[in-house]
């Protein structure tokens, strides 16, 4: 994502902070799928996530009140466990608001979408 270090001028070294959070701290799931779940959630990259999380990763980045029971317990009979599906989600809904935000901005500086 383009302007992911600055997507809101005042609020960068915040937005900084928050992503490195998420994709830098120690956790279930490697930094590298964090950060390909948040890339591919914000609308650019994340080729390297298996299919089924792709899957949940796409319906929490476009449809998340569309989540189910089902669709968790899938995934943790896939053997992703509740840690690992936690920080997947995380890391989609940030993408998927850092996408947004980027977006926005651009539409107010009046750039077309790529």
């Amino acid at each position: 994502m383009g302007t992911m270090e600055d997507p809101g001028g005042r609020y960068a070294a915040y937005t900084a902070r928050l992503v490195d959070g998420v994709l830098a701290a120690p956790g279930e799931t490697p930094g590298a799928l964090r950060r390909a779940v948040l890339e591919r959630a914000g609308g650019s990259g994340g080729k390297d996530i298996p299919p089924a999380l792709a899957a949940y990763v796409d319906k929490v980045a476009r449809h998340a009140y569309k989540v189910t029971d089902d669709d968790l317990a899938a995934l943790q009979r896939a053997g992703h466990s509740d840690d690992a599906l936690f920080e997947v989600t995380v890391a989609a809904a940030l993408g998927a608001a850092l996408g947004r935000l980027e977006r926005g901005l651009a539409a107010l500086r009046g750039e077309e979408p790529d």
